[in-house]
């Protein structure tokens, strides 16, 4: 089972998606494969990323991973990836045939939930890296809804349910 949870910042994405992989592991512990990359110096992320941490507890087996996270799904285990959007930043130097090309890789037998920030909602932003940051979210955002067996727009803390 593929789940992609997509809305806006502090939309309630990250609680749904989580209770969603406890529900699927069933009595096993899911994996939280978490894509913040560190090396960004932010403090601010620093104090939201504990907050997360200590909001799921030990619920979850955690994988601190910016890069290469398909390396540690195996199958039928489940994992949540929070957020898919980090990912793609710390990835801008890709291209975005390698990306779509690593998403592709996600054809495994394993229950895989995504979180996905929506960002292309509202002006063409100025800068070429915000550009091409906009760009691969929507067309990964794409990728994975294709891919996913349901996908949830979030708002409010609400999902409704797209597919």
């Amino acid at each position: 089972m593929k789940v992609l949870y997509y809305g806006g910042q502090k939309s309630g994405k990250s609680h749904l998606a989580e209770q969603r992989a406890l529900n699927l592991a069933r009595d096993k512990k899911p994996y939280y494969i978490a894509t913040y990359n560190s090396s960004y110096s932010d403090s601010e992320m620093e104090r939201r990323i504990l907050r997360h941490k200590k909001e799921r507890a030990d619920r979850f087996i955690t994988i601190e991973e910016s890069f290469d996270f398909i390396k540690y799904i195996k199958k039928n285990k489940t994992y949540l990836i929070d957020c898919i959007s980090m990912w793609i930043l710390n990835s801008l130097t890709k291209s975005e045939e390698e990306l779509i090309s690593y998403i592709d890789r996600l054809d495994i037998d394993a229950n895989i939930i995504f979180v996905l920030n929506s960002v292309g909602e509202g002006i063409v932003p100025l800068s070429k890296e915000s550009r091409k940051f906009v760009d691969l979210t929507g067309l990964i955002g794409q990728k994975l809804a294709s891919i996913s067996d349901e996908v949830y727009d979030v708002k409010l803390g609400i999902a409704q349910r797209l597919k």
